[in-house]
């Protein structure tokens, strides 16, 4: 956390907050669709170096990052705190939707929804929180049917899958005070 408000603060000093968010959605994408990521981050046989050049390739792939997210890189590796890179990342993230008002949305569908749907979610969503909202759409096709809302911390579970559960736990519940 110390890390993530000293370079919140360093950011906003520099007047980079944003891209330096955009920056570290990147990374702490990288931190979950890469398998290793932190494993290689982890490994004391990798160079200094490596790790940097992979730190700042999986934040902005081949384009240059900034020179605020490349001296926050610097510190974090000095300092031989590259295992918790993936933390400070989030917390950063945390941080700044706080201070800009934003919420986090994932719709989770077992079909895809055309744009006009996703928008009109996202805007009430919006509305309801009082806050931009950044909408995640995700296809599970093992929900069966109906969506799951994840909007914050709360969940909005309507697919046909736990309904489907809920009926055969009441199904069984019932056949146990029968026996």
């Amino acid at each position: 956390m110390r890390y993530a408000k000293a370079l919140m603060a360093y950011a906003e000093e520099r007047g980079a907050e944003d891209r330096l968010y955009h920056e570290l959605v990147t990374l702490a994408h990288s931190f979950r669709t890469v398998k290793g990521f932190c494993a290689v981050l982890d490994n004391p046989i990798v160079s200094v170096d490596e790790k940097f050049s992979l730190i700042c390739t999986a934040a902005d792939g081949d384009n240059k990052p900034s020179e605020e997210f490349i001296r926050f890189v610097r510190l974090v590796l000095k300092e031989r705190r590259e295992t918790y890179l993936q933390f400070m990342s989030l917390m950063y993230l945390d941080l700044y939707r706080k201070k800009k008002h934003i919420g986090v949305g994932k719709l989770i569908t077992a079909v895809p929804v055309d744009k006009a749907t996703e928008e009109r979610i996202r805007q009430t969503a919006a509305h309801i929180l009082h806050a931009y909202m950044e909408l995640e759409t995700v296809i599970d096709p093992s929900i069966e049917g109906g969506f799951v809302f994840d909007i914050n911390d709360y969940r909005l579970d309507a697919s046909i899958a736990t309904q489907l559960k809920k009926v055969k736990q009441q199904f069984i519940d019932k056949n146990r005070r029968i026996v």
